[in-house]
């Protein structure tokens, strides 16, 4: 009998550990893996911003050692499809979302929180041996219509690009279908092409030819940027601008968008982190130094002795 009472003390003991230790389990998968500097989480970047958000992250990482944020770089369309499909809650993009796509994420018990931390200019580059370099807003509408003269090849980045989206609303035609205007599959192509065609106009984001990577650097040496007057500003009408901090903040340059930090995460976790840091001092500093507008200007301090 008390070999009997004995096994069945050890079998109780047993299933108490075994019990305890699903307990155990069931709260550590319940611990969230990310807080607001510490942690892993995935985040989705419009392609076209890459260089920023490399940027930015690097510096974010080289902060807070433990803070692992995994960044997957889309088309714009790509990026917004993740986010409504909760792939990711955190994106990078140059847009907001619309009434219809909120409600697709509130509906999930999810907020959405919209903060703007730049302002990237639409730049236009040709070949060094082009004559062209300058165009008026109308003219570049015009072209985009398939309204112009046709000599010049017309080059963006991918179809389902944030870029081809601003077009697209800024020319008035949905569709490019003419003979001359082509996508390729990123801006680095778009360079590449544009410094091997002297008839060509490219359409790049400003961070692209900003302080380019080595992979490309030959490539950017090989162009230059076209100044763009447009006639419907009442204070500077008849001159062309080319994109420049100055010339964003003064609202001289007429091609330009907003970049926006698109948080559904609800809670106080990695993506709150790396927004907050985004949008800090040290943050929009590196937007400064990269050729953006920041959203807001760090200020400068002097410090005059006597």
């Amino acid at each position: 009998m008390k070999i009997k009472l004995g096994v069945v003390y050890v079998l109780v003991l047993i299933v108490l550990i075994a019990g305890l230790q699903a307990c155990k389990q069931k709260q550590v998968k319940s611990v969230p893996t990310d807080s607001f500097n510490a942690g892993r989480a995935t985040f989705v970047a419009d392609e076209s911003f890459s260089p920023i958000v490399a940027q930015e992250e690097y510096v974010y990482r080289s902060r807070y050692p433990n803070a692992d944020p995994v960044f997957i770089y889309k088309t714009e369309n790509q990026a917004v499809n993740m986010l409504l499909n909760d792939s990711v809650r955190l994106a990078v993009l140059s847009r907001t979302l619309d009434t219809a796509e909120r409600n697709i994420i509130t509906r999930r018990t999810l907020s959405v929180e919209v903060v703007p931390f730049a302002v990237d200019a639409i730049t236009l580059i040709v070949n060094n041996a082009s004559n062209d370099t300058a165009i008026t807003v109308a003219q570049l509408k015009k072209e985009l219509k398939g309204q112009g003269n046709g000599n010049k090849t017309i080059v963006f980045d991918n179809p389902n690009s944030s870029l081809v989206r601003y077009l697209k609303d800024f020319s008035g035609n949905k569709e490019f279908k003419q003979k001359n205007i082509y996508a390729l599959k990123s801006n680095i192509e778009v360079i590449k092409y544009v410094s091997e065609h002297p008839d060509a106009l490219g359409i790049i984001g400003f961070s692209w030819i900003n302080n380019p990577e080595k992979e490309y650097a030959d490539y950017v040496e090989k162009v230059k940027v076209v100044g763009v007057r447009d006639e419907g500003n009442k204070q500077y009408p008849n001159e062309y601008f080319k994109p420049s901090q100055e010339s964003l903040v003064l609202k001289q340059y007429p091609l330009s968008r907003s970049l926006y930090l698109i948080n559904c995460s609800s809670k106080n976790g990695l993506a709150a982190g790396f927004v907050t840091f985004l949008a800090s001092d040290v943050g929009q500093r590196i937007i400064l130094k990269s050729g953006l507008l920041p959203d807001s200007i760090p200020p400068r301090e002097i410090i005059l002795k006597k």
